[in-house]
């Protein structure tokens, strides 16, 4: 088994003991593993998400997939890091963003194991010709939103067993992990609004950005599928 497939499976397996070895001995190369990780899976995900609506989307969203991804985890390095010292998760700056791009290199491994699920559905979808595209389109959305979620709970769960060893407290580990999660949920989803379109909408053209970025917040867009979808 080569060093690289070893590194990724001792991350889908949680194998906390490694994990915390790797993050104490300043290992750059699982950096850079598990930041080519996250390009290859979320890029072949995000293709997924803008195949729908057009090829061109298909390709800006496989770019801009990742960098998400990179941008929440740089713009929080901070944040985190400072809720980590605080609340005693025995990690510091440069450990809490390498263990935090751990999680995400697990869920980006998740989310390209369900891409083919995902253009299952697709190909069932009504599509962007059809009369109900709107319908369409919200489902899309909306299936794309729990498998994101599902592959997010997962990773997370990894890293949540890694605070727990880092600490030495199931309560510290809960305190931390509550923190980092509710600062990537919200910083994630609003530079997800701001870099839309990743899916694409019926009637508008195919960008790489839209042109009122800053317009609305990415929970208005989830509950207004949700209400097309019903």
């Amino acid at each position: 088994m080569s060093d690289v497939s070893d590194r990724l499976f001792r991350l889908l397996a949680g194998d906390t003991s490694r994990l915390q070895a790797w993050l104490r001995e300043n290992d750059f190369r699982s950096v850079v593993i598990c930041s080519a990780t996250i390009i290859l899976g979320c890029g072949i995900y995000g293709a997924t998400l803008g195949l729908w609506r057009d090829g061109w989307q298909a390709v800006f969203t496989a770019i801009k997939f990742p960098l998400l991804v990179f941008l929440t985890c740089g713009a929080n390095a901070a944040l985190n890091g400072c809720l980590g010292q605080l609340m005693g998760s025995g990690l510091g700056f440069r450990q809490t963003t390498q263990a935090i791009l751990m999680s995400f290199a697990v869920t980006a491994i998740v989310l390209a194991a369900c891409a083919p699920i995902m253009l299952f559905l697709l190909w069932n979808t009504p599509p962007l010709s059809a009369k109900n595209a709107v319908g369409g389109h919200g489902i899309t959305l909306l299936a794309h939103v729990a498998v994101i979620a599902f592959a997010g709970v997962i990773g997370a769960q990894r890293l949540y067993r890694l605070l727990v060893r880092t600490s030495g407290s199931t309560r510290v580990a809960q305190r931390v992990f509550a923190g980092w999660l509710t600062g990537n949920l919200l910083l994630g989803a609003q530079l997800a609004w701001v870099l839309r379109p990743f899916i694409g909408s019926p009637g508008l053209p195919v960008q790489f950005f839209r042109a009122d970025p800053l317009h609305g917040n990415f929970f208005e867009a989830v509950w207004r599928a949700f209400n097309h979808f019903l």
